[in-house]
């Protein structure tokens, strides 16, 4: 099948994030098997007790060799937009494929398929993998099992394979990516009626925290420390948000939650940041628990392989980008860049697509990469 044909397919299986992933993962993975790859399974219950999965597939003797990585979970599709199909219906129409996943992005899984077809095990010197994970969209939590648990993960870093990312980048070479982190402070009150006494309002002692949290975000936009000027935008993105879960007006609240979330960059220590909001949580009475950390990504701009991949490529400059990726749990690859088809600016809309060029695309340079690499 080509990328076109693969994406309709992966489109089709709905992969919310909320939801199981497994019926998705036992197409990739028999399609893997199909394909001639050796697979590896690794399963897991997520925190509500929703069966998840990953699939790790290897084609090829050896090691080295190319290493592609992708998620098989999408974003919800509650707002979808498109009255003549749903999210989950794949539609071609004109130079576009829609449905959710079909950039973010099963449409780079599509192009990863495709070009394994045009190889047979035996002619690959060095292997190519592929993996496909869960959850990467709530925290990179399949990527997570895939580095602690994976056998062959743990080749693909001893043998150095070239790790390409998958992520919608318009098949530019990206060497950075911000990395992620945050947390919840909740303060605790007592309900009451605001006419008497009896209440403890939880904002009162919330509200020294986020004078602080205020000072931070201001601190971050002009401190040189916090900033990278070859990002857009280049500061760590210092989001609060505030909530008292008050349901009248005339209640004491019994509780203040505030969140925050932040992306660091390259040589950045956000460790710096969640200690000074845990001691202002400390100060204040406040509990804190931290969230969502995953590290930036980064690779030498200079180095050999982003130049030989900006070669195959066809680019002259690689580029940054503001968003995360599962990159950020493998941080053990020596050689890793983000690079696929699809425009990150469709990636969680409402009428999500994927350009029928770039699949085509995509396939013909995951071709070239491997005939690179492994043959």
């Amino acid at each position: 099948m080509d990328a076109l044909e693969y994406n309709k397919k992966l489109i089709s299986f709905e992969s919310t994030s909320s939801l199981s992933n497994v019926e998705v993962t036992n197409y990739c993975e028999e399609t893997l098997k199909q394909l001639g790859f050796v697979t590896e399974r690794i399963d897991y219950d997520d925190a509500r007790g929703v069966r998840k999965a990953n699939v790790v597939g290897k084609k090829g003797s050896g090691t080295g060799g190319v290493a592609y990585f992708c998620h098989t979970d999408v974003v919800p599709a509650d707002t979808w937009s498109i009255a003549g199909h749903g999210p989950f219906q794949p539609a071609v129409d004109g130079d576009k494929l829609f449905g959710r996943g079909s950039c973010d992005m099963k449409g780079s899984l599509a192009c990863a398929l495709a070009a394994a077809e045009r190889f047979s095990a035996d002619e690959l010197k060095r292997p190519y993998y592929i993996t496909c994970t869960a959850d990467e969209e709530v925290g990179y939590v399949g990527a997570k099992h895939v580095a602690a648990e994976s056998r062959l993960y743990r080749e693909m870093v001893d043998g150095d394979a070239r790790g390409i990312i998958g992520e919608p980048t318009m098949l530019e070479v990206v060497y950075a990516h911000k990395g992620t982190t945050g947390f919840i402070a909740t303060s605790r009150g007592r309900a009451a009626h605001s006419s008497t006494d009896k209440g403890i309002n939880a904002n009162l002692a919330m509200i020294p925290f986020l004078a602080e949290m205020k000072q931070i975000h201001d601190e971050t936009l002009s401190d040189p420390a916090w900033r990278n000027e070859r990002f857009d935008p280049p500061t760590i993105s210092w989001n609060i948000g505030v909530n008292d879960h008050t349901s009248a007006i005339n209640i004491t609240p019994p509780q203040s939650v505030c969140t925050v979330y932040f992306r660091v960059m390259p040589g950045m220590d956000a460790g710096v940041l969640v200690d000074r909001a845990r001691d202002a949580a400390e100060r204040n009475g406040l509990e804190l628990e931290v969230r969502g950390d995953g590290d930036p990504l980064y690779v030498d701009p200079n180095s050999e392989f982003v130049a030989e991949l900006l070669q195959l490529a066809g680019r002259s400059t690689p580029q940054t980008v503001s968003y995360g990726t599962d990159g950020a749990m493998f941080g053990e690859l020596k050689y890793k860049v983000v690079f696929g088809p699809g425009d990150i600016a469709q990636a969680h809309t409402d009428d999500e697509w994927i350009s029928l060029d770039q699949l085509e695309r995509g396939t013909d340079l995951f071709e070239k990469l491997v005939r690179h690499w492994c043959t």
